[in-house]
């Protein structure tokens, strides 16, 4: 019962699902259906363009799978990660419409960058980077959510370890990169307005 349990862990903690569904809850406890809508179509297409780019290269012979496990795989998406979050960031920052989301992207940038500065060290667990980050950003719906995310993120790093796809240092380092990011935004976003 463990591995399927931690592999389903694993697919709910995805990065691509759970930094959207915090920007989901976050827009509309705000009542903001416009951000939340805009956002959730910026996230499938950048879903999109991340499953393209990781088909295409297994297609290519260049990866054994789309999950980019191995270290060059790894390597050559967060290349792909931090390109395309620092442009989209730019984007949305230039629309100027959605600054909070810019914030969002930058940051989720500066934690693919983390991973790829540490990646001699360890393999930085971008699952846990990105569901604590998401769960600091919930303390704006409440607290109750940050707690439950925060749990869940405990559940991911026993599913990541489970899975033997981590070590601690890994957990650990992605905790600290998210917690970072996390504490940042709010206090960023205040400074600007949102």
């Amino acid at each position: 019962m463990p591995a399927p349990l931690a592999r389903a862990l694993s697919i709910f903690g995805h990065p691509m699902l759970v930094l959207p569904m915090a920007v989901l809850a976050i827009a509309l406890a705000r009542g903001d259906r416009r951000t939340a809508v805009w956002s959730a179509l910026g996230f499938g297409a950048f879903a999109a363009l991340v499953m393209g780019f990781s088909w295409w290269q297994v297609r290519r012979g260049r990866w054994g799978h789309v999950d980019a496990s191995a270290r060059h795989e790894r390597s050559t998406l967060n290349r792909f990660l931090l390109a395309a979050l620092t442009a989209g960031a730019l984007l949305v920052a230039w629309r100027g419409t959605l600054p909070l989301l810019a914030l969002g992207l930058a940051l989720s940038a500066f934690m693919i960058l983390g991973a790829m500065l540490m990646a001699r060290w360890c393999k930085l667990s971008l699952h846990l980077a990105f569901v604590v980050f998401a769960a600091l950003l919930l303390h704006r719906v409440g607290t109750l959510w940050m707690v439950v995310a925060l749990v869940f993120a405990i559940a991911i790093a026993w599913s990541r370890l489970a899975l033997e796809r981590h070590t601690h240092r890994d957990l650990l380092a992605g905790a600290l990169v998210g917690a970072v990011a996390g504490f940042a935004f709010w206090p960023i976003a205040a400074r600007w307005g949102g």
